[in-house]
């Protein structure tokens, strides 16, 4: 697809890494797959990749964990 951020670029599948902070919690996911522009590396995650990404970050900041980082599991 078009890169709607530079308009010039087409992106590719690729992994990529996500932070996701949340009253005060920090995750780090690792090889998250995502569309990733050729042109300026803006990283597009489809819908079902984001809510995993959320549901696992509400986990962790639940369970009290201040800073994680994991490699994504799909």
């Amino acid at each position: 697809m078009k890169c709607v951020i530079c308009r010039t670029g087409e992106t590719r599948p690729a992994t990529t890494t996500i932070t996701l902070e949340r009253c005060g919690a920090t995750t780090v996911f690792k090889g998250v797959p995502a569309e990733v522009c050729s042109t300026c590396g803006e990283q597009y995650v489809d819908e079902a990749t984001t809510r995993r990404l959320l549901e696992q970050a509400e986990g962790a900041q639940k369970a009290g964990v201040e800073v994680q980082v994991r490699s994504y599991a799909a």
